[in-house]
């Protein structure tokens, strides 16, 4: 399923999403600045496409706007199964389940859905690819925001996970944080 990105923020002002207020900029530019990151990292198509959907029915923290659940099979057509997925897990996951289990290296990886305590278990490229969503995420927007302490030692965790470029990616933007104080 190739969709174009032009095809995929559609969706967002179709939804009205293009308008949602964001880490000091707008719901679809933060998100795709995550998708961009996830491309430059090679990941596969249904991995940007879930980082481009990364929040879209609101997250631990992010609660301004919230596509229907009634609509997952609507996004599911658009972004694929596994992408959907993705983003249903990442929306509804408590942030603390993931970041205790981050150093795990056996299969599965539990983590836990914030509102039902319902168990997510994923294999190892689910786990890989939901961690570097939240991770890149994170990098995205945390100089705009300037909440460097939020799950610090969560995210540190995630980008010795995923090493290479996504832990240079996360010494890089950490480092801005001593040049603004």
């Amino acid at each position: 399923m190739q969709r174009g990105i032009k095809e995929l923020t559609n969706f967002y002002v179709l939804i009205g999403a293009d308008k949602i207020r964001h880490s000091q900029n707008n719901l679809m530019a933060h998100a795709i600045g995550v998708y961009k990151y996830l491309k430059n990292h090679g990941c596969d198509e249904a991995v940007c496409h879930a980082g481009l959907f990364h929040s879209i029915y609101g997250t631990e923290l992010f609660q301004r706007f919230k596509l229907p659940l009634e609509r997952r099979t609507e996004l599911r057509s658009l972004i694929g199964e596994y992408a959907e997925k993705l983003v249903y897990i990442n929306c509804f996951i408590n942030r603390a389940s993931l970041d205790a289990v981050m150093h795990l290296l056996e299969d599965p990886h539990t983590v836990i859905h914030r509102e039902t305590g319902e168990e997510f278990i994923l294999d190892k490229r689910e786990f890989d690819d939901l961690v570097l969503l939240n991770l890149y995420d994170h990098l995205e927007q945390v100089e705009r925001t300037q909440e460097w302490d939020y799950r610090r030692s969560g995210y540190r965790a995630m980008a010795e996970r995923c090493g290479g470029t996504a832990q240079e990616i996360y010494h890089e933007v950490s480092a801005h944080e001593m040049a603004n104080t």
